[in-house]
């Protein structure tokens, strides 16, 4: 498998055939399969290293399909939707899409969310190795993109550890959508667009209150979001080095 080969799961032969022209111009490999479930095991098999996943497919549901793929895979998803149909991209994005694109969709676009994906799933690798970012029970291990509550291992995709550490970061100061979507989404911030409020849900249920019943993640109503910054202060450290043998 190539570094980076990008796996068409869409039973439309045409649009795979000019994706594939498109993206592979842009120095990617493709692959294309028109069935979702073999598709699936292709992409639980690791060949390759993103999907593009379309909701619509014959005798299977892309919404299904990627539910069952993160139960085995954080491999980064682009959800395909149809045009204008927001509950599409409202799921995709609840059961662990990274992005969602409508059809029909500008190529250019395409590659541009590709790149993205790309470069927020590969964003651990240019960061120090062992840095731990604390902040009251949760601890983000900034080399190694991992999450944890209390000890224990919270499961995240690359957007939402990305949208984490960011308000983690200035935990006890609001951040607007504007900035979430500039530094997380690498777009400008639209009004329609309900990415980050999608994935701050999806943490919000991954990692629920704080102190009982305070919300982790607070909504400031026209602004943005806060990370409610608990007694404990933030820290950051070295992260223990394990021994060997």
């Amino acid at each position: 498998m190539a570094e980076q080969t990008i796996l068409i799961i869409d039973d439309d032969t045409e649009l795979c055939e000019l994706v594939g022209e498109y993206v592979g111009a842009e120095g990617f490999e493709t692959l294309a399969e028109h069935d979702g479930e073999r598709g699936m095991q292709m992409a639980v098999a690791g060949a390759a290293s993103l999907v593009l996943l379309d909701v619509m497919l014959p005798g299977s549901n892309g919404f299904e399909l990627l539910r069952r793929l993160r139960a085995e895979s954080d491999i980064p998803v682009i959800m395909l939707t149809a045009r204008g149909n927001d509950i599409d991209r409202i799921v995709g994005l609840e059961i662990g899409a990274d992005d969602y694109l409508p059809k029909p969709f500008n190529p250019r676009e395409l590659v541009a969310r590709i790149r993205a994906v790309y470069r927020r799933s590969e964003a651990g690798l240019g960061r120090p190795p062992n840095r731990l970012l604390t902040v009251g029970d949760l601890t983000l291990d900034v080399g190694a993109r991992t999450v944890r509550l209390e000890g224990e291992q919270v499961t995240v995709t690359a957007v939402e550890f990305d949208l984490l550490e960011r308000l983690l970061r200035v935990a006890g100061t609001v951040v607007s959508r504007d900035r979430l979507a500039r530094d997380v989404l690498d777009r400008e911030y639209s009004v329609i667009d309900r990415s980050i409020d999608m994935h701050v849900s999806n943490l919000r249920k991954k990692l629920g209150p704080v102190l009982g019943e305070t919300e982790r993640i607070k909504t400031v109503r026209g602004v943005g979001y806060l990370y409610t910054n608990p007694s404990v202060p933030t820290t950051e450290r070295p992260a223990p080095l394990l021994a060997s043998g």
